[in-house]
C-alpha cells in the first residue's frame, strides 16, 4: 500500500467522483482509476459501488478512509515536525470558523500568520459550532474557532465570555423597557440561528433553565438577517451584547438574569506545527488586548 493511493482513495472518496478526483490531484483518470483498483486488490475487497453517475463508498471503504485521512494526517504531522525544527513552517493549514467572531479578528490574525509563514497554505471553512467541532475531531480542521465548545476529547481554550442582551422591533412593547428577565419572553415568537449555528444551543439552555418553551418563526444563519428580521417585527432574539455595535433598526434590551455566551478555540489530539504556531499567535494576540 502506498502513500499516494491513499491520497488518490481519500480524493475519490470526498468527490464521489473519479473524474474530479482526478483532476483535484492532477492526474490522468486512468491512473487514478488503475491505482484503486490496485488498492482494491491489495485489500481483497471492493471499496467503492461504481455507477455512471457517481460512486458510493462500500462498508469496506467506509472503514480504510477513517484510518487512511488518520494516516495522511500522521504523515503532515511528521512532515511539519521535520519543518519545524529546521525553523520553517510549510504544507496547510486548515481552520474553521463561526461568523462574526467577535473574540479575535480572524483575517487580521491569518493575514499576519501568512506574512510570517508564506510556505504554509491556509484553508477556512465556515459553519455551525457542532460541525467544526465534529471535523476538527474527524482530523479534517486543524483547528476551529467554535461557540461555547464543551469538548472534554479536545483541546479547547477559552477566548471570551459576555452576556446576552434581547434584540426586538422599535415598536415592540419591550423595546422602551430599561430591563426585563426571561421568564417575561414566554409566549414570544422568536428569530434564531439554524440549529448548531452562533449562540443558538446557549439560547436554547438558557430559556429551557427559565421555563420559557419557545417557537422560533425564523431560523437564519447570519446575523445581518437575523438582526433585519427581528427588527421588522417578526420575532425577538437573544445576542451577545457586542452585536450592540453592528447598525440595525432593531432596540437591545438588558436582561437582569442575562446568560452568557463565549467562544473557546479547540484542536485535536495532535496539533502540527503550523496550527501551534496560529494557536500561540491568538492566545497572545488575546493577552496583548486584555493586559
Amino acid at each position: 500500500m502506498e502513500l499516494r493511493q491513499l491520497e488518490y482513495f481519500v480524493a475519490v472518496a470526498e468527490e464521489c467522483h473519479f473524474t474530479r478526483a482526478a483532476r483535484r490531484m492532477h492526474v490522468a483518470q486512468s491512473g487514478l482509476s488503475a491505482s484503486i483498483r490496485a488498492l482494491e486488490v491489495e485489500l481483497g475487497a471492493p471499496l467503492f459501488v461504481r455507477s455512471t453517475r457517481q460512486v458510493e463508498l462500500t462498508q469496506a471503504g467506509r472503514a480504510l478512509l477513517v484510518e487512511a485521512r488518520r494516516a495522511l494526517d500522521a504523515i503532515d504531522a511528521a512532515r511539519d515536525a521535520v519543518a519545524s525544527v529546521q525553523g520553517l513552517l510549510r504544507g496547510t493549514l486548515s481552520v474553521g470558523s463561526i461568523q462574526c467572531l467577535h473574540a479575535v479578528h480572524l483575517p487580521a490574525v491569518l493575514a499576519r500568520f501568512h506574512e510570517l509563514h508564506p510556505g504554509v497554505e491556509i484553508h477556512l471553512r465556515q459553519a455551525g459550532s457542532g460541525e467544526l467541532v465534529d471535523l476538527v475531531r474527524a482530523g479534517r480542521l486543524d483547528l476551529a474557532f467554535v461557540t461555547s465548545a464543551r469538548t472534554a476529547d479536545l483541546q479547547a481554550s477559552t477566548l471570551d465570555k459576555e452576556g446576552m442582551v434581547l434584540v426586538c422591533a422599535p415598536d415592540h412593547p419591550f423595546a422602551q423597557r430599561e430591563s426585563l428577565r426571561l421568564a417575561e419572553l414566554a409566549g414570544q415568537s422568536f428569530v434564531d440561528f439554524n440549529p448548531d449555528w452562533g449562540t443558538r444551543d446557549d439560547v436554547d439552555r438558557a430559556l429551557a433553565e427559565a421555563g420559557v418553551d419557545r417557537r422560533v418563526a425564523v431560523e437564519v444563519n447570519d446575523v445581518h438577517s437575523l438582526l433585519d428580521f427581528v427588527g421588522f417585527g417578526l420575532g425577538v432574539a437573544l445576542v451577545p451584547e457586542s452585536f450592540r455595535h453592528k447598525q440595525s433598526r432593531a432596540r437591545f434590551v438588558p436582561l437582569e438574569d442575562a446568560p452568557s455566551t463565549g467562544s473557546a478555540v479547540v484542536a485535536g489530539g495532535t496539533v502540527s506545527a503550523a496550527a501551534s504556531a496560529l494557536l500561540d499567535m491568538v492566545l497572545e494576540s488575546r493577552v496583548l488586548a486584555t493586559g
